[in-house]
């Protein structure tokens, strides 16, 4: 297919790398099957990004967005009055709930970082934006263990296939909250 003028080829690009991922893990993702997944030619992925961690560094950007999106824009964190702890503890449950294939492109792209270290910026970007969020209602100290403790959740629910208890996390999460 030609396109002359193509304005939202770069993100076409994106979004085929995170379906080859999402499909294949990071293994299967190069230039030429994201090529064919975004239906463009094989220049137009070398063109916007040069290397494949530049593409992954846009890949995992994107993706990091789904729970810390849900962080920020949670309401209730912003109500003075609000169970932290418990709102937490919701909104885990529900990105976890989502779509599994999701969730599991997310990690797999920011577990990618250990061994590609162009994408531990892009990895810390994840934590940073959740721990700003939550540092307006705790201390930054604070803030950074919550951000701990519900990436060690995640990874235990993805990695061992544990059904989520939400009341298990907003106790362990509550313990952290002066």
């Amino acid at each position: 297919m030609t396109r002359r003028y193509d304005p939202d080829r770069r993100q076409r690009i994106i979004d085929a790398a995170i379906r080859v991922v999402g499909r294949s893990g990071i293994a299967g993702l190069s230039h030429r099957t994201v090529a064919a997944e975004a239906d463009v030619p094989l220049g137009s992925t070398t063109y916007h990004f040069a290397s494949l961690d530049e593409l992954l560094i846009a890949a995992l950007r994107q993706a990091n967005e789904g729970f810390a999106t849900a962080v920020r824009e949670s309401g209730a964190l912003a109500d003075p009055d609000c169970d932290i702890a418990a709102e937490l503890a919701r909104i885990t449950g529900e990105w976890l709930g989502g779509e599994r294939t999701g969730v599991e492109l997310e990690y797999e792209l920011y577990l990618a970082a250990l061994r590609r270290p162009a994408l531990r910026p892009v990895a810390a970007e994840w934590g940073d934006g959740v721990a700003e969020a939550l540092a307006r209602r705790t201390d930054p100290v604070t803030a950074r263990a919550l951000v701990a403790l519900l990436d060690g959740i995640c990874l235990q629910v993805l990695l061992t296939d544990a059904v989520y208890d939400a009341d298990d996390a907003r106790d362990l999460l509550a313990r952290l909250i002066p």
